[in-house]
């Protein structure tokens, strides 16, 4: 049988990752597909660059373009990261007739529908299981497995970098300034860490899943988005005297065709399954009506991980090259982008406030969430004894996102409250 014929575009981490496993897992490449499957070129910025890992130099091109209009590849492997030019040569080869593969999130995330309508009109595959959270696999999941459920429900972490941070802080009662730098020196964050502790990364993935689960047009500019560079020791402090871990989630919901994404900081109560979700970990949780809560765990990043992810994809291509249904496959977003209003948007609210401590403060406080029918889960307060101030957590129940927008609003012009020190989503 015809081999079939792979472009590979970046040959770094991931890249040099699914030289690997294509190598390795002939045997059982071809047991599934039918035929074997060659690398026949791979781009790299430099031809001459000492690699550890062996390819003949026949193979190895600076010109993206060269692979790109290749006659004799079938499918183009991305994995070299950037949108603008990566773009044009993801276009070009699925104008082409050939499939692409591609771990780029940023990408889909921001041209995934243009991309894949390019695809269907010209019979080519898209498959991109490995832009999001690596070696799990949530999106054909999300395709295949909930295919006759609806999913009223994403939730999870989906970026290893704030994760680790988070993770430390926690355990070691260290400042947030020193473990980033910690994970700088590890190689888990970049140089300009802004992308992942910003949420921007964490970002570009809800909106891949809420495509998926919810089969809408969700662009970036949807998404609510809050990072992790103003979470303090205190309030990982407090969160664990009140059982709670705080983790950088995203949540995607729908509620009768509206939906709402975000990205933020999270109190997660301790008996929650994505509490005890550590280190570069990911986990994603999905809300079914019908099957109810499932979580997919596992590693979020990593040459291996995210490799198998790639070559699962390659793996689907080439099946269905085999079964002459190439651009069949039809996900289409085809209910109408209805965004939930922040008075639609619910949950349940960490407040922690430095107030003046004196008699009758927490009365005037609790007056000022009845006036927004805010109600009250648990409340605690102490005394600072180097002044004349106290701290006060409060933990709401289930309040509209305008409410305590509100409510904090009002805060700022009471005498009362010198400040509100954080405000956080509770879940679980």
């Amino acid at each position: 049988m015809k081999p079939i014929k792979v472009g590979l575009l970046g040959l770094g981490t991931v890249g040099t990752g699914v030289v690997r496993i294509v190598e390795n897992h002939q045997d059982d490449l071809k047991n599934q597909i039918g035929s074997a499957i060659e690398i026949e070129k791979i781009v790299v910025s430099n031809v001459n660059k000492a690699r550890n890992i062996s390819v003949a130099a026949s193979k190895l091109t600076d010109d993206a373009w060269e692979v790109i209009r290749h006659p004799e590849i079938d499918v183009i492997i991305e994995v070299m990261g950037g949108t603008t030019a990566t773009k044009e040569y993801i276009v070009e080869a699925l104008k082409l007739g050939k499939h692409v593969v591609t771990a780029n999130k940023d990408l889909m995330a921001l041209y995934g529908g243009e991309l894949l309508e390019i695809a269907q009109q010209h019979g080519s595959d898209i498959y991109y299981e490995a832009s999001v959270a690596g070696g799990i696999p949530i999106l054909r999941t999300l395709v295949d497995g909930f295919s006759s459920d609806r999913i009223t429900k994403i939730m999870g972490i989906v970026n290893g970098t704030t994760n680790y941070i988070l993770t430390k802080m926690t355990q070691e009662g260290a400042s947030y300034a020193d473990v980033l730098k910690e994970a700088q020196q590890l190689g888990y964050a970049e140089a300009d860490p802004t992308s992942d502790v910003e949420g921007l990364d964490a970002a570009r993935k809800m909106v891949i899943l809420a495509r998926l689960g919810f089969h809408t047009s969700v662009d970036l500019q949807d998404v609510s988005v809050q990072g992790i560079s103003n979470v303090t020791k205190e309030d990982i402090q407090y969160a664990k005297r009140l059982g709670y871990q705080l983790k950088l989630l995203g949540i995607a919901q729908c509620d009768e065709n509206q939906i709402s994404v975000s990205v933020q900081p999270t109190m997660v109560k301790n008996s929650h399954p994505i509490a005890s979700v550590n280190g570069v970990f990911n986990a994603v949780l999905v809300t079914g009506e019908a099957v109810g809560e499932t979580m997919f765990y596992g590693a979020g990043a990593g040459e291996l991980p995210t490799a198998t992810s790639v070559v699962a994809d390659l793996v689907a291509v080439s099946k269905n090259m085999k079964l002459g249904i190439s651009g069949k496959r039809i996900n289409s977003a085809f209910k109408q982008t209805v965004l939930k209003t922040d008075d639609q948007i619910s949950s349940k609210y960490f407040l922690l406030l430095e107030v003046a401590d004196r008699a009758g403060v927490l009365a005037q406080i609790t007056q000022e969430l009845a006036k927004y029918e805010i109600s009250l889960e648990s409340v605690l307060q102490q005394a600072n004894p180097s002044s004349n101030t106290a701290e006060i957590i409060v933990i709401t129940h289930d309040a509209s996102k305008a409410a305590i927008q509100s409510l904090l609003d009002r805060f700022k012009g009471m005498d009362v409250i010198h400040q509100v020190k954080s405000v956080y989503r509770v879940e679980g």
